[in-house]
């Protein structure tokens, strides 16, 4: 029993390394990214987000408006963007399944 615990004590060790090795998330400001337009209701929920993620977490949000082509172009840019966890997106339904639906992998 002691050489199957001394196991599971080198295998924590040997793959927990990488965990402690990585800068506390959020290290930078975040940005969120509204599909539409400023003013829409969408905006005024994405910055109600920002401003209750940015108190949380201790980092500043920037809401980032980027409306047109049916709400798939901010859905594009964040699917493009370094998988880090620095760039969320607040989609709606529009976006996320009428869009692709619609345009397949013309998506901008």
């Amino acid at each position: 029993m002691p050489n199957v615990l001394l196991a599971v004590i080198a295998v924590l060790a040997a793959t927990s390394g990488d965990a402690l090795a990585q800068a506390p998330y959020p290290n930078r400001p975040i940005r969120l990214v509204v599909p539409y337009p400023p003013g829409a209701g969408t905006d005024f929920t994405g910055r109600e987000v920002g401003a209750q993620f940015s108190k949380a977490l201790g980092q500043p949000v920037v809401v980032d408006n980027r409306p047109g082509a049916g709400a798939t172009l901010g859905h594009g840019i964040v699917a493009k963007a370094q998988p880090d966890g620095h760039t969320l997106l607040l989609g709606t339904t529009g976006g996320l399944v009428s869009g692709p639906a619609l345009l397949g992998s013309k998506i901008p």
